[in-house]
């Protein structure tokens, strides 16, 4: 991206940032997700929001003239922008699609009189599911939050505001920048062409060192949701099981008083209570339990019991109840030197890469785009993918959990090739944003691995130190799960693998390297599995493999870029993996689920094209072969009826 009159928008945006970034840790507290229940209302914010991008020199004249305190078409025109969405393709303004900086988005919304009478000892929250890059938010002209990171919730106590002005209309404002910098995460950096016979003045552009457009945006949905003054703040479940019993570890925080009591119900899918308990802490005893499986690897994959938290409390003379459900599927990971184990059963993963990326709305969260690719991937007969290279929708994990799709859950760490960004600055950044996400999606049956970066610069001598406490703060925080990273730098020389508990390894022979030469893939992917195994005796996925191809191109013999090569390739790659997979390789991800877009470049036409499926989730020639492929390693390692084997299910 890159911009005309923005030497000093892209100062002035930098020292704001420098202001108000630099928090040590994660807010306190819980992010359950937002739900209705017979004490929570909810109120959605999505549609169309107000919206300005601050093209003034030094993109600072939002906080110079203080658009928060004043309606914002007061400030200057304004123009109506869906949320959620990106907004660098809803118009068709060029200066827009690339921005860079602030941009500003309001909304007034009228609340339910009931939510507003604070002698009910009612909270009222203003949550965001993401918004890309920084955010600070404003309600009636008062800051109430800041967040950094594109990818994870964050939200706000506003009862004080709105329920000092009842009947007056709630006015939501958010300034948001997309600057990157070196310890931002994803990093990028900021560059000056000083040279004013080849660029106008002030010209500069952002550098990214990862594969796909920086979209821009309120990405996820804004919610407001009620609770009780005292209320149930978090809640943590863990589970063990063995054939006949499975034991529910459970945590739950209570906010607002000490004086309250706690009952717990977990119901399963017909509504019968199955185990009880009380108290903030203790374990449910569930016989025969029903464990939550994989996609394909049992005939009721996904099953989750549900966990009714009821809280009471006294508040002022008052009875104040609360209550959260909380979806639980009980399920085990282990991984030995060979094996991924779930439920003491061998999982291989046979699924995709993939990218919150589609026309027009760029990461916007579409339903309709969901689940159309939650039908391609049961399609496919993918069990599996890694949320590269950030972590996904709430929304979109929660029918991962239903479908019993297996995810490898990764942070925003892509693209950290610098050597300043595997500084104590980035380090700390990193940290925090572990700690959003585990808090996010610890209760996630389907997340079984956490990753913590993809192809960084491994090799360079800071990356040891930085790995060794990004990994262990996060085995500190949920030691029930494996944690990875994804790597693509040679085995002798990656200073960060000795901490992960599985390899993952990206490798595109024939593509990147040795382009266009389909028979040295034999040689280079065994040689490639062989030097890793035996540096390390860890279980290997093939994290990312692949070939561009053009839809509709074709070449016979096969030539790059061609539907042909594509598949080829693939078949190629396809050959070790079924001799490795006897052996110590336990999955294979290909990149990518679908086509998606990027920054322009030499080697870029409209985007990346190593899909299987085209960016409108039509299918080229690979994804036939990967579901042939697919389908029958699913029926090769399961139980299943022969219904569900024939793979008709999902024609």
């Amino acid at each position: 991206a890159a911009g005309a009159s923005g030497g000093g928008m892209a100062r002035g945006c930098h020292l704001l940032l420098l202001v108000v970034l630099g928090r040590a840790a994660a807010p306190p507290g819980g992010m359950l997700y937002p739900r209705e229940t017979p004490s929570r209302e909810r109120k959605e914010l999505g549609g169309l929001w107000s919206f300005r991008a601050d093209f003034s020199p030094g993109r600072d004249a939002g906080f110079v003239q203080r658009w928060y305190r004043q309606p914002l078409r007061q400030s200057g025109p304004v123009i109506d922008m869906p949320v959620p969405a990106s907004f660098n393709d809803i118009t068709q303004d060029p200066s827009l699609e690339n921005y860079i900086g602030w941009v500003w988005y309001e909304k007034e919304v009228l609340l339910p009189l009931r939510w507003l009478q604070d002698d009910l000892n009612t909270r009222v929250v203003l949550r965001f599911g993401s918004a890309h890059y920084y955010s600070i938010v404003w309600v009636n002209g008062v800051q109430v939050m800041e967040h950094e990171g594109g990818h994870l919730p964050f939200e706000a106590d506003i009862s004080s505001i709105v329920q000092s002005s009842p009947g007056i209309p709630c006015r939501i404002t958010v300034a948001l920048n997309n600057t990157l910098t070196p310890h931002t995460l994803p990093p990028g950096a900021i560059q000056y062409m000083n040279d004013k016979t080849r660029y106008p003045k002030n010209y500069f552009v952002q550098n990214i060192r990862f594969d796909f457009f920086n979209y821009a945006g309120i990405h996820r949905p804004v919610v407001l949701y009620t609770t009780p003054s005292v209320y149930i703040d978090d809640i943590t479940v863990t589970t063990t099981s063995s054939e006949s019993v499975a034991m529910v570890q459970y945590q739950v925080s209570v906010v607002g008083s000490t004086l309250y009591s706690l009952s717990l119900s977990l119901r399963d899918q017909e509504g019968k209570v199955v185990a009880t308990g009380d108290g903030p802490a203790g374990e449910l005893k569930v016989l025969n339990p029903h464990l939550w499986w994989p996609y394909l690897m049992h005939e009721n994959p996904g099953y989750r019991y549900s966990l009714e938290v009821k809280m009471q409390a006294q508040m002022n003379g008052a009875l104040l109840e609360d209550t959260y459900t909380l979806p639980v599927g009980i399920r085990t990971v282990h991984v030995t030197s060979t094996q991924f184990l779930i439920n003491g059963r061998p999982f291989y993963f046979h699924g995709v890469n993939k990218h919150e990326d589609a026309d027009i709305r760029g990461k916007g969260l579409d339903w309709p785009l969901v689940m159309k690719d939650f039908n391609l991937l049961r399609w496919l007969g993918a069990n599996s993918f890694r949320t590269s290279h950030y972590p996904y929708a709430e929304e979109i994990m929660d029918l991962c959990d239903a479908y019993g799709i297996v995810v490898i859950d990764e942070c925003p760490g892509v693209g950290i090739k610098m050597l300043e960004s595997f500084g104590n600055k980035s380090l700390q950044h990193h940290l925090v944003v572990m700690e959003e996400l585990i808090r996010r999606d610890k209760n996630r049956p389907s997340v079984v691995m956490w990753s913590v970066a993809n192809e960084p610069a491994s090799e360079l001598p800071p990356a040891a130190y930085y790995f060794k406490t990004v990994i262990a703060h996060t085995k500190a925080l949920d030691p029930s799960r494996p944690v990875t990273f994804v790597t693509d730098v040679n085995y002798a020389l990656d200073r960060g693998a000795p901490y992960v508990d599985v390899i993952c390894v990206n490798s595109y022979f024939s593509w990147y390297h040795d382009p266009g030469h389909l028979e040295v893939i034999p040689l280079q992917l065994t040689a490639q599995f062989e030097n890793w195994y035996k540096t390390y005796q860890k279980p290997i996925i093939q994290s990312e493999y692949g070939a561009d191809s053009v839809p509709g191109l074709h070449s016979d013999p096969p030539l790059m870029f061609s539907e042909e090569y594509q598949k080829a390739m693939l078949r190629e790659y396809h050959s070790v993996f079924d001799k490795k997979r006897k052996e110590y390789v336990i999955g294979e991800l290909i990149w990518n689920f679908a086509d998606f877009m990027t920054n322009q470049g030499t080697t870029r036409v409209l985007g990346n094209k190593k899909g299987i499926f085209t960016r409108q989730r039509q299918p080229k020639s690979a994804a036939f072969v990967l579901r042939e492929r697919y389908w029958k390693i699913a029926n090769e390692s399961s139980c299943l009826p022969p219904i569900i084997k024939s793979h008709t299910l999902f024609l």
